[in-house]
C-alpha cells in the first residue's frame, strides 16, 4: 500500500531493456538506482528542472537509498515508476517510490536527501519553487 498522492508525485513508463536483464532473466538490483534517478529527475523537472538549478549553483545529493524488492521484475513486463515527496523540511528531503506491473507493487523505495551550494559544497534550504511546489499540494 502506498502513500500515492498524484499532486506531489509523478508517474512514468520504464521501459524494461535488454540491458537491465541479469544471468537470472531478471531485472539487475542496480537498474532501479537508475530508475529512481529517472523518477527524481522527472519529479524535480515540474517545479525545479536540473538546469535551473545548476544556474543556481544548486545540486541535490543523495545521502540515502533503501530498495525491497517484492517480485522480479522480467523483459516483458509494462513496468511504472511512481515517485512522490514525503517531506521537504529545513535542509533535508524524502521522497518514496513504487514500480508497479498491472497494478502490484514489485518493488518500493525511499531516498533521503539535501541540498548543496556547488560552488561551497555546503548544504543549503530546498529551493523555494521546490518548497511552495510540494507544500501547496500538501494541502
Amino acid at each position: 500500500m502506498s502513500d500515492w498522492d498524484a499532486a506531489r508525485g509523478i508517474e512514468i513508463p520504464l521501459p524494461v531493456q535488454t540491458y537491465d536483464i541479469d544471468f537470472a532473466g531478471t531485472v539487475g538490483n542496480i537498474v532501479f538506482v537508475r530508475w529512481l534517478e529517472d523518477l527524481r529527475l522527472a519529479l524535480m523537472a515540474r517545479a525545479y528542472p536540473i538546469a535551473r538549478a545548476l544556474a543556481d549553483d544548486v545540486a541535490p545529493v543523495l545521502l540515502e537509498t533503501r530498495i525491497r524488492y517484492a517480485k522480479p521484475v522480467l523483459i516483458g513486463d509494462a513496468l511504472t515508476g511512481r515517485m512522490w515527496v514525503t517531506a521537504m523540511e529545513r535542509v533535508r528531503w524524502r521522497v518514496a517510490a513504487e514500480f508497479r506491473v498491472g497494478g502490484e507493487t514489485h518493488a518500493s523505495a525511499e531516498q533521503e536527501g539535501i541540498f548543496i551550494k556547488l560552488s561551497t559544497r555546503k548544504p543549503v534550504r530546498p529551493p523555494e519553487a521546490l518548497r511552495r511546489r510540494f507544500e501547496e499540494a500538501g494541502r
